[in-house]
């Protein structure tokens, strides 16, 4: 094929072709992370991210109305630091692109350069060898190439090949992946992505699974927001996807402005698009029968969804009662791992608490819904998670509000220390902020965990199994014991002698006779260190200690 210029139906399917061959690579992506730890893998954050924005945007020809859902959804959805990259770049891609109803070739080259341009500015300290290297190089490496005859396929396609050149060398450009002899997991990523959408234009056309993702399935419906008595003014979202048919029995002369003008009679908010002998609908109605006879009458549905929008606003109206809050002047946003630590961190006084999962990789719209729920003059954020910062900062971006502030805990003992040394009933909000920053700076975390891979970095190395202790998230120590692992990365902090208090968050699956052992092996080494546990219930860490 020789594409010329991309609408938005097209770019959807683009982008839907490239998050296919990405679920595809997905673990092979994984498996690229070098941290032995398997807290929130790139592969799965950057389909995440992607998959939130082309779920979040509506079918729309005009490709500038499209990107701009697309980046909102993507913003949104927004998971680790390498989907808030992937997002950044669609934002740069769509700002470029946001007034152009069809794409061509110099926009294609213009919505490139912008892209990653905006995702080098939302990094505080970019690295190269990663993910911005490979979008940088890909465009500037070609973009002198690119003239009025190039085909939207050649484009993709030296893009798509000088990016693979820079992948090949991202091990030259950052040690740690040198060491551990493997290329960036994002940047492959990305090109997953860019590769699926030039797939697509050559006719390899691949569909994107069902993940299966808790977080991603559809809740069930509150059967308890609607009875005889409900009123019914909101009507019916319903969506479907036609396949125009050449029987007899069928009308054959279908023409989509015709089908739209008819659909207006029954409904609004319509988005109606044609691609060959498939229509794609958008309707909010009151009268889905008619539309389900109209469409009947050229052919027979593929997909059909049809949602009553008013148990969604009965249910909108019933969460909006629920989430009001006591004013306050300072409150506080904290995402953790665990039924342990939801409880606790919500009994030291936070106002929200997410829970992060498994990974704490949480996504932006999380943090926002977040703080739509709290009244309070200002809002301090724990994302508890170094993978969690930058969502947390986008999400603080994007609810544009100038009373909220970062507070960047890379742990979840920097989020206890922080909370503990709050003045919460003092009405001085930057003395309050600036103790629990101080906190959170005077702790020392320790980890310990089984490692999910093979890792060497800087001498110290571990095999996949062994039992790991990170001290502030770098490696100190492997051995076979859990326990011993802990009290060997303990002897390695610096002034542990002059520490008074350890706090120690006890994992998903750790009994209390393991508890036991190790506080009388810490109390006998560490006889003047106060140590008090606590049942965190996390996932990933067989220990979390804070140090304070």
């Amino acid at each position: 094929m020789s594409t010329k210029k991309t609408n938005g139906f097209q770019l959807e399917q683009m982008l839907k072709n490239g998050l296919a061959l990405l679920q595809m690579r997905e673990k092979e992506i994984n498996r690229l992370n070098v941290f032995p730890v398997s807290d929130g893998d790139t592969g799965t954050n950057m389909r995440l991210t992607l998959q939130n924005g082309i779920r979040y945007a509506k079918t729309d020809m005009n490709a500038g109305e499209y990107l701009k859902q697309l980046s909102e959804g993507m913003l949104l959805g927004a998971r680790g630091n390498s989907g808030v990259i992937l997002s950044q770049f669609f934002k740069g891609f769509y700002q470029e692109l946001s007034r152009c109803q069809v794409l061509g070739i110099g926009e294609w080259r213009n919505g490139l350069i912008r892209g990653y341009r905006v995702a080098y500015q939302a990094v505080v300290k970019p690295v190269e060898g990663t993910i911005l290297s490979v979008t940088r190089e890909g465009i500037e490496h070609i973009r002198g190439q690119i003239v009025r005859t190039t085909t939207i396929e050649q484009l993709l396609a030296m893009y798509v090949a000088e990016m693979n050149k820079t992948l090949a060398v991202t091990p030259e450009m950052l040690p740690v992946l040198k060491e551990a002899g493997v290329v960036d997991s994002g940047a492959m990523g990305f090109i997953a992505i860019a590769e699926g959408m030039l797939n697509y234009l050559h006719g390899d056309i691949m569909l994107p699974e069902d993940s299966g993702d808790a977080e991603e399935k559809s809740a069930p419906v509150r059967l308890d927001l609607f009875n005889e008595n409900s009123a019914f003014e909101d009507g019916y979202c319903m969506e479907f996807i036609l396949q125009l048919m050449n029987a007899p029995k069928y009308n054959r002369h279908f023409r989509i402005s015709g089908f739209i003008e008819d659909l207006k009679l029954y409904g609004n908010s319509i988005v109606a698009v044609q691609d060959n002998k498939r229509v794609k609908v958008h309707i909010h109605t009151l009268m889905p029968a008619k539309i389900i006879v109209l469409a009947q009458e050229f052919g027979e549905f593929l997909t059909f969804k049809l949602e009553n929008m008013q148990v969604q606003h009965n249910e909108h109206d019933r969460e909006m009662e629920t989430s009001k809050k006591k004013h306050k002047r300072l409150a506080v946003v904290a995402v953790v791992n665990g039924e342990g630590m939801k409880k606790l961190f919500s009994d030291l006084g936070c106002d929200a608490v997410i829970d992060g999962g498994s990974t704490m990789n949480t996504s932006s719209q999380e943090f926002i819904d977040a703080f739509a729920q709290l009244d309070a003059d200002a809002v301090a954020v724990l994302p508890n998670n170094p993978n969690v910062i930058l969502a947390a900062e986008q999400a603080v971006q994007l609810y544009g509000a100038d009373n909220i502030r970062v507070l960047p805990s890379r742990s979840v003992a920097e989020g206890y220390f922080a909370i503990a040394m709050d003045v919460q009933d003092s009405d001085d909000i930057e003395f309050r902020l600036r103790e629990m920053e101080s906190g959170m700076r005077n702790t020392v975390t320790l980890c310990e965990t089984t490692a999910s891979r093979d890792y060497t970095y800087h001498e110290i190395g571990c095999r996949k199994g062994e039992e790991i202790l990170l001290v502030n998230n770098r490696i100190v120590c492997v051995n076979s014991d859990p326990l011993q692992a802990v009290l060997d990365g303990l002897n390695t902090v610096e002034g542990i002698d002059d520490r008074e208090i350890c706090v120690v968050f006890r994992g998903e699956g750790v009994g209390e006779e393991q508890e036991e052992a190790l506080a009388e092996a810490i109390e006998a080494r560490y006889p003047l260190l106060e140590v008090e546990f606590v049942n965190g219930g996390q996932s990933v860490y067989h220990w979390v200690l804070g140090l304070g």
